[in-house]
């Protein structure tokens, strides 16, 4: 898979002390939380000992399982369920159960592949704990696991010289594209697959220079906005945009109103990923997509200043960081 062993995410076995979200060794301004950069945050955690290799483990977790996101650590007969991701604020987490188990997070029900493959993440703004429940089908209820949930500092963007038209002063025709526009994107999410096409791995969609963090406070215009849901890559207008994983496109609209040139894709399970402001599109919804497949090309559609790809990935109503899954961005 293309996940580069670096990126330090950590495989817990459900036997063993949680420890993600706990004594990150970084340097910071506020010991309870770490840095907004994705690099950093993987560097806290593998200073707390989360390394991509058993052997690098301390005798103190010995019986941790730590590993990089990689589908092949997650056995289907292991004595206890695991996990692998990042346990943080906008961290994706896979894991592994008994099939035919049930998995809830807290209130939200985790669907469960056939092999017992199931996959959660943690908004921006997630609380420091969440509770995992698993019941396994033959009615073994697990004790409960508090997962700590590392915080994260977000920074503030200030965007200006957006049209007004863009940010807060809409027209009636406006405001009926707006709200065409919802109904689209309510209606590409209301029947996601149950296949676990995430297990493809991730890739960037577009290599380039990073010029937006997910999370990030956005000004524009002067006009406090919602935070940015994903990461923006500067790229020259008509680039390649390549699927990021395998799945289907439920959505492929070339002109949505903030979104310009927008593409759903449905890698299973509830995760999605939204590439948007894009010149063209190649793709059709019902398209099936393996990770890499051409999808369209950079743009600057929709609200935005320069071309660039946006993507955002979510899992179900919680917006992700799509950083954290990705490799490390090639150097250009």
């Amino acid at each position: 898979m293309p996940i580069n062993p670096s990126s330090a995410f950590a495989a817990v076995v459900f036997s063993a002390v949680f420890v993600c979200g706990t004594a990150l060794a970084l340097p910071q301004n506020d010991d309870n939380k770490i840095s907004n950069h994705p690099s950093d945050l993987k560097a806290a955690l593998k200073a707390a000992g989360m390394t991509s290799t058993t052997s690098d483990l301390p005798s103190a977790m010995a019986n941790t399982k730590i590993a990089a996101l990689d589908t092949t650590e997650l056995k289907a007969d292991a004595v206890q369920p695991t996990l692998a991701g990042d346990m943080a604020q906008g961290g994706l987490v896979i894991g592994q159960t008994r099939p035919g188990s049930i998995v809830k997070l807290d209130d939200i029900r985790v669907d469960v592949d056939d092999e017992g493959r199931f996959i959660f993440g943690f908004g921006r703004d997630h609380p420091d704990t969440a509770v995992l429940n698993i019941t396994y089908g033959d009615g073994t209820i697990l004790p409960p696991k508090v997962l700590k949930i590392a915080s994260r500092e977000f920074k503030e963007q200030r965007i200006d010289n957006l049209p007004s038209n863009k940010v807060d002063e809409f027209t009636p025709e406006e405001l009926k594209k707006i709200t065409e526009g919802t109904a689209k994107k309510n209606a590409a999410r209301a029947n996601m697959q149950q296949k676990a096409d995430w297990v493809s791995g991730f890739d960037w969609p577009v290599t380039g220079t990073i010029t937006g963090l997910f999370g990030s406070r956005r000004i524009l215009n002067g006009v406090p906005r919602r935070p940015h849901s994903g990461v923006d890559v500067g790229a020259v207008e008509g680039t390649d945009v390549r699927a990021p994983a395998d799945g289907v496109i439920t959505l492929a609209d070339p002109d949505m109103y903030f979104e310009g040139g927008l593409v759903f894709i449905d890698h299973g399970q509830g995760l999605e990923s939204a590439l948007m402001h894009m010149s063209r599109l190649d793709v059709v919804a019902g398209q099936r997509v393996t990770r890499g497949d051409i999808i369209g090309a950079v743009g600057a559609t929709g609200r935005a200043t320069g071309p660039h790809m946006h993507w955002s990935l979510k899992w179900k109503s919680r917006l992700l960081d799509a950083q954290l899954v990705a490799p490390e961005m090639p150097e250009t």
